[in-house]
């Protein structure tokens, strides 16, 4: 069991990933999309989704640090163990809240809305129960393991190496036979979340708009008067304002 959960699945897992993503981009792109809801209600939807994207942006750079960056790298640096575990729980605990809160408005919304109900797709109930399943444990796990207890629990010596030697393709499952099981259900519903996304709406997350860096620009043509845009006889629709002069149109060549 061990090795199923801590090597098959995490393997498994990236395999889907990427290989998923793949897939949709090629044969779904128009599809590629959040599948906005903004037209059918707005006021929730400005409320809780800054704090879903906010909350989950400090989450994420928290996991990238603390899974990422090894302990003797911080020492180095002059942090004490005492110290990065502390303000990890304080930020963890304060972007854990905002998360929670911001899906909690974004899942209430949805449901009390008639027009965001009904175009809410089955694929899109599982990724919510998958999302929620995940965050509340996350949330779970820093409240019963960090703030309760006096020190809190160093995963950063059982979690962390476990997560690194899966990259160095060198997996140690032992790691994570001791780990609480707020923390093992929170990384079994990340992967599960993370093989369940290259089918939902969550592919957003991988588009940047590289794309407006490169394309040509866009031409306006004027409708002052005396501009390329004039109507016929030399009238705008507008007078020009002040210290603007209006376009002389394109010249023809002879």
């Amino acid at each position: 069991m061990d090795v199923m959960l801590w090597v098959v699945l995490p393997y498994v897992t990236f395999a889907v990933l990427v290989a998923g993503s793949v897939w949709r981009y090629r044969y779904d792109r128009f599809g590629w999309t959040t599948r906005s809801s903004q037209l059918h209600e707005s006021k929730l939807l400005r409320l809780g989704s800054p704090l879903f994207h906010l909350g989950l942006l400090v989450v994420i750079l928290g996991h990238v640090a603390g899974l990422v960056v090894p302990a003797t790298w911080t020492a180095a640096i002059g942090i004490p163990e005492e110290v990065y575990h502390l303000v990890a729980a304080l930020a963890g605990a304060a972007a854990s809240a905002v998360l929670v809160l911001g899906l909690l408005i974004l899942i209430y919304r949805r449901r009390v809305t008639s027009a965001v109900f009904l175009a809410t797709t089955v694929m899109d109930k599982v990724m919510y129960a998958m999302l929620a399943l995940s965050v509340l444990s996350g949330a779970w796990a820093t409240a019963a393991t960090q703030l309760v207890t006096e020190h809190g629990y160093d995963y950063r010596q059982t979690i962390s190496p476990w997560f690194r030697s899966l990259w160095y393709l060198q997996p140690q499952p032992e790691l994570m036979a001791g780990v609480p099981a707020a923390f093992q259900v929170h990384v079994v519903a990340a992967m599960l979340l993370f093989a369940l996304w290259p089918f939902t709406r969550l592919v957003h997350a991988f588009s940047a708009p590289v794309g407006y860096l490169f394309r040509p620009y866009v031409v306006y043509r004027s409708r002052d008067a005396g501009g390329s845009g004039a109507a016929p006889g030399g009238s705008g629709a507008r007078r020009p304002r002040p210290g603007w002069e209006p376009s002389a149109g394109p010249r023809k060549r002879s």
